[in-house]
């Protein structure tokens, strides 16, 4: 198997990206060889990669095994609570900082959007390209790099919230909420509408956790 040519993706984000669509959930075992061959590349990136993602703790040990991990009540609480204050935050930047073209394709992206309404996969990956570019018009590298280490936690999640009955069209009139405020500039409205979005997607989350348990 040959080594990783350019422009292709490393061992690393390969593995990330299918904890994230879900191919590996929590508590899966990840066998080193069986990546190696899934993904087309050498143990030796395999292993490495593995051993950062046990170091940011989207993996843990079971026995000798690699399984990934699992968030508990406590965890994800923390970090709705990181993510709504980082998220809230790069709305009120964007506010200040977005270009006219980073607006233009905000307000693209929420009537695109629309057609995804009922089809909570396909929702999921447009509301990620959503938060990302709203994360990019706040023009802070450092918010970035921090949103960016939230949103590798938020792989371990092993549902969207978007599934729930009526999430997507209330997430996509948010949607419609924050980037109006970004469009007049106006940051206390943006972080208001931001911060309000993710406190319901956390709600959701939260009540549908609440349903599996009891079954």
């Amino acid at each position: 198997m040959g080594e990783n040519r350019p422009n292709q993706k490393d061992a690393y984000t390969l593995i990330l990206e299918a904890i994230d669509v879900g191919t590996y959930k929590p508590g899966d075992r990840l066998v080193e060889s069986d990546l190696a061959e899934r993904f087309g590349v050498s143990r030796t990136p395999i292993r490495e990669a593995l051993q950062r993602l046990e170091t940011q703790s989207l993996l843990t040990r079971d026995g000798r095994s690699l399984i990934v991990a699992a968030l508990d009540h406590n965890q994800l609480s923390e970090l709705y609570v990181v993510r709504s204050e980082l998220e809230a935050l790069a709305a009120r930047l964007a506010a200040t900082h977005a270009t006219i073209e980073e607006k233009n394709i905000l307000r693209e992206m929420v009537e695109e959007d629309q057609k995804h309404v009922g089809n909570p996969a396909a929702l999921a990956r447009t509301n990620r390209r959503f938060h990302k570019m709203i994360h990019l018009a706040s023009h802070n590298r450092y918010l970035v790099q921090q949103l960016d280490l939230v949103y590798r936690t938020m792989a371990l999640m092993a549902t969207t919230t978007l599934a729930a009955e009526g999430r997507g069209e209330t997430a996509m009139e948010e949607h419609n909420q924050i980037v109006t405020a970004i469009e007049n500039s106006d940051g206390d409205a943006a972080y208001s509408a931001l911060k309000a979005h993710i406190s319901k997607a956390f709600v959701t989350r939260l009540k549908a956790e609440a349903e599996r348990d009891s079954l």
